[in-house]
């Protein structure tokens, strides 16, 4: 494993933000860290990552000691926070040529290496353009290309399409899975379900300070049952009538009531000939199978955590 931590634990005054967080991020691979706001996501990359000390634990990077051996660890990774760190008064091109220097490329070395990343990261024709007129997608497919200038082994994105509009968040979805096909082992924190479940192999969920869940996406989504029933009524007395003869779980704020199912036509005519029977007509039915929002959801409703 290329990133590992066992019993990682780190607080704030009385505050346990993070309370024994086991974690363990296969080479290659993308990990997405999920949770809600204040779960602890943004600490576990900056301990990591060495810009801040645990209270407690054993932790690797790379096979380096993330406390003993900080400055190794940060030989080989780098870390891309939620904000694009790029300067807007120097070109996409000027901005690579010089983090190029400073990590001791030299000038040819930093040029050839800049117009290779360029070209990966579909900004050739935006290259000699001030960054200040980028869009913000555009932004952060340089922002990403920077942190490749040294070759990194490992990546943190903390929350790495925060204020992206969708069609930014897409071309930046497509940058990552770019990295990830090259090799590179991504560390991904988000609070778009939605992302994990496009970009992760494997997805970790914090909440009240412990992991609430690991696996893949399809692992988690297990948890919360196979597909499920919507009904939606016109009246509460309704929508109590179906609760009653159905079981599920009711949304009397929205009229909407949730069944398991397997999926099947069988059981939705079953569920529909039982309502018949109880004089009780839905106005609209769907069959839908569980969602990373649904396991959140589940998830963080369980340990007491807003969501």
């Amino acid at each position: 494993m290329i990133v590992e931590a066992t019993g990682l634990r780190k607080a704030y005054g009385s505050t346990a933000v993070l309370d024994g967080i086991d974690l363990e991020v296969a080479e290659g691979s993308v990990f997405a860290l999920l949770g809600p706001n204040g779960a602890g996501k943004t600490t576990t990359v900056r301990i990591l990552s060495t810009l801040s000390r645990p209270d407690g634990g054993r932790l690797r990077v790379a096979g380096f000691d993330v406390v003993r051996e900080p400055a190794k660890v940060r030989g080989v990774i780098s870390v891309t926070g939620q904000y694009a760190a790029v300067d807007a008064e120097q070109t996409g091109r000027e901005n690579l040529v010089m983090v190029g220097r400073l990590m001791h490329l030299g000038r040819s070395g930093a040029k050839a290496r800049a117009g290779e990343l360029l070209e990966r990261f579909d900004l050739v024709d935006a290259a000699d353009r001030r960054v200040k007129t980028y869009s913000g997608g555009m932004r952060r497919r340089l922002d990403l290309a920077m942190s490749l200038v040294a070759s990194p082994k490992v990546i943190f994105l903390d929350e790495p399409t925060t204020g992206l509009d969708p069609a930014g968040r897409t071309t930046t979805w497509d940058a990552i899975r770019d990295l990830a096909r090259t090799g590179t082992t991504i560390f991904l924190t988000t609070q778009y379900l939605e992302e994990a479940d496009r970009l992760a192999d494997r997805i970790m969920v914090l909440a009240g300070g412990k992991v609430a869940a690991h696996g893949t996406a399809d692992d988690l989504k297990a948890r919360v049952g196979g597909h499920r029933l919507e009904l939606r009524f016109t009246s509460a007395a309704a929508l109590d009538a179906s609760t009653a003869r159905l079981g599920g779980f009711a949304d009397h704020e929205r009229l909407l009531l949730s069944v398991p199912s397997d999926g099947t036509a069988a059981h939705l005519h079953a569920v529909l000939d039982d309502l018949r029977a109880a004089a009780v007509v839905p106005t609209r039915v769907s069959s839908h199978r569980p969602t990373l929002d649904d396991v959140f959801l589940a998830l963080t409703a369980r340990e007491g955590v807003p969501a």
